[in-house]
């Protein structure tokens, strides 16, 4: 049998080659009426959100700020609690809400816990948003600050004010959006909460941002701190809400100690964060060797795992910097272990590939036609079904919690594992069947053929 050539080493330099991904700092930016750049929030929002901060300084009431659960979100609670308190708030006044394990500020039982500190203001960060009746029902005044996905401005609470750059990019960061909105008001916040801006954009966009224009200039917080000491505290205070253990106090008062102290080796000592980071880890390499399925269309990738910790975005995002095809688009990580009776799930663009909208791509798969109910019952759409917890976040990092069994007829819309060009509802020969738990016949999109083929 004749040996082909090996191939040379220009052929596999160019299929080894990664897409070029553009610099996040050079998305074009849009412009007002005037033409001036509108970033990182359009002006009448930051003019309100600064308005409202001074007001919750001088009124002398319960301030409560709820912050999301990662170093975007904390950073940016702690950059909103050092500008209260820069602007005169006594601390006795200031109370911080974390939201539980596996659920939302919109959930009945985080309503009554925010309800239960008798806040006159509460400033949510980072948290996404929908719409909603107010957080309380008591009388108060909520500002949302955030750069989730939010079609209109329709898309928040009744009753509160909203800062977003979600329409505004390159879309900044919750800390960095926040750190830019107070800054303004008390000279001491650029240098003492710059460090924590940083920590919070590098958990959202990574550690390769580069800190240009139209992006605030960092270049001294990098001379005071390194960017690998910088990183690794982003590891660490992203460790403590992926653990099953979820005790993400432990990451907000590291960061509360950092912002006084500015000693950034103290954080990077901490144990309980260096515990949680261990564990984290370990969880990870357990689960991350889960092989994909994919969808009958090549456009997503499915890999699913049981854990009880928060691991599924950490693996999706790993393998959508390794997994390539012409089609395909987003990579999900199911994980049914995380809470009973539910699938939580993370969506990731693929590398390189331009124009995902994560979102709008759930979306369609969810309102394909639907399967009719036994004996004729009425189950309303699949997409009523999955519920508002579906699809969330960003158009290139999205995700939701749904319970299994609408979950598992989404596997089915997608038909994911099923042989490329069999037919929606076609049934599966007994001697090809694949084997339990498989979704339909075994598919010719074999990983080996992904991570061969060359991205388009």
């Amino acid at each position: 049998m004749k040996r082909k050539a090996p191939p040379s080493k220009t052929a596999l330099a160019a299929k080894k080659a990664r897409p070029e991904v553009p610099d996040y700092h050079l998305t074009p930016s849009t412009r007002d009426e005037a033409g001036e750049i509108v970033w990182p929030a359009p002006k009448d929002q930051m003019g309100t959100a600064r308005d409202f901060i001074l007001e919750c300084a001088k009124g002398n009431k319960r301030i409560l700020i709820v912050p999301d659960k990662d170093a975007d979100g904390l950073t940016s609670g702690v950059i909103v609690y050092c500008t209260l308190r820069a602007l005169g708030l006594p601390e006795d006044l200031i109370s911080v809400h974390h939201v539980q394990r596996a659920n939302s500020i919109f959930s009945d039982s985080e309503r009554a816990a925010m309800a239960s500190k008798n806040p006159s203001f509460i400033i949510v960060l980072d948290q996404g948003s929908r719409p909603s009746p107010p957080l309380i029902p008591q009388p108060h005044q909520t500002l949302i600050i955030d750069h989730h996905y939010a079609p209109t401005s329709a898309s928040f609470p009744l009753e509160a004010v909203f800062c977003t750059a979600n329409a505004s990019p390159p879309v900044a960061t919750s800390s960095l959006l926040t750190y830019i909105l107070c800054t303004a008001l008390h000279p001491s916040l650029r240098d003492r909460c710059a460090a924590l801006c940083v920590i919070g954009t590098h958990g959202d966009l990574g550690n390769s941002i580069k800190w240009e224009a139209p992006f605030p200039d960092m270049t001294a917080t990098f001379k005071q701190y390194t960017r690998k000491a910088l990183n690794d505290a982003v590891a660490l205070v992203n460790a403590p809400r992926r653990t099953a253990a979820y005790n993400v106090h432990a990451a907000w008062d590291a960061l509360l100690s950092f912002s006084d102290s500015g000693s950034l080796t103290e954080l990077l000592q901490n144990k309980d964060l260096l515990a949680a980071r261990s564990a984290v880890s370990a969880e990870v390499e357990r689960c991350t060797h889960s092989a994909p399925k994919f969808s009958a269309d090549g456009r997503i990738a499915v890999l699913r795992i049981a854990s009880q910790a928060q691991v599924h975005g950490v693996i999706a995002t790993r393998w959508a910097g390794h997994l390539k095809s012409e089609k395909l688009e987003v990579v999900m990580v199911a994980n049914e272990g995380y809470s009973e009776g539910k699938v939580h799930f993370s969506c990731r663009a693929v590398r390189g590939k331009k124009g995902v909208d994560i979102i709008a791509l759930l979306e369609e798969y969810a309102n394909a036609s639907d399967e009719p109910g036994k004996d004729g019952e009425e189950r309303g759409t699949l997409r009523a079904r999955l519920g508002e917890n579906f699809a969330q976040g960003h158009v290139q990092a999205s995700g939701g919690i749904v319970k299994a069994e609408e979950f598992e007829e989404l596997m089915r819309h997608m038909r994911v594992g099923e042989k490329v060009g069999k037919k929606p509802g076609e049934k599966t020969s007994p001697k090809k069947g694949g084997k339990k738990g498989d979704v339909g016949e075994r598919q010719k999109n074999t990983l080996t053929n992904y991570f061969s083929k060359s991205n388009g």
